[in-house]
């Protein structure tokens, strides 16, 4: 079961970073709304209605959820650059994709939403100083500082987890 909840294995936070590694995760932050536009364009309406595994997300569930979170995360990487060390606002996931907007607003206009929020993403992340990179936010519910390279590296992973959980439904 964990091989399905985490099919890329558990996302672990970097100690360090290199300048390389940091090209490497906004590459892949870059990159991803093509990829997952591609797997979203394969599936069926029935995929959609699929769960990735039992008790998980339905594939619309996924696609919807993917530009929630990287929305969250790239208001955290504004408040950061703008604010000194500022408390995040968690939000519950799970319950999100259980709103009625997941059922009831086709995938196409999340992947639209996705794409063009990346664009602006991209637009900052591209442009940011070694001293910008080493922001940190306070996530609330850990009480630890997370520096924003750490979090394009999580944001990174998290593409590629979810396209990985599409791709259980339609391989």
């Amino acid at each position: 079961m964990e091989a399905l909840r985490y099919p890329l294995g558990k996302f672990k936070f970097p100690k360090s970073h290199t300048k390389k590694e940091l090209a490497n995760w906004i590459r892949g932050i870059k990159e991803f709304p093509g990829t997952f536009r591609t797997q979203v364009d394969r599936m069926t309406p029935a995929d959609l209605d699929t769960p990735y595994r039992a008790g998980g997300w339905t594939g619309r569930q996924v696609i919807h959820h993917v530009p929630d979170s990287h929305l969250n995360a790239y208001c955290r990487f504004k408040l950061t650059l703008t604010e000194e060390k500022p408390s995040i606002k968690p939000y519950l996931e799970h319950q999100w994709a259980t709103l009625p907007d997941t059922g009831k607003t086709d995938v196409s206009v999340s992947m639209d939403l996705l794409e063009a929020l990346h664009v602006r993403w991209l637009a900052l992340l591209e442009n940011l100083s070694n001293q910008e990179w080493n922001r940190a936010y306070v996530h609330p519910e850990y009480g630890n500082e997370w520096p924003l390279w750490s979090v394009a590296a999580l944001y990174a992973w998290h593409g590629e987890h979810h396209l990985a959980h599409l791709k259980l439904i339609r391989p």
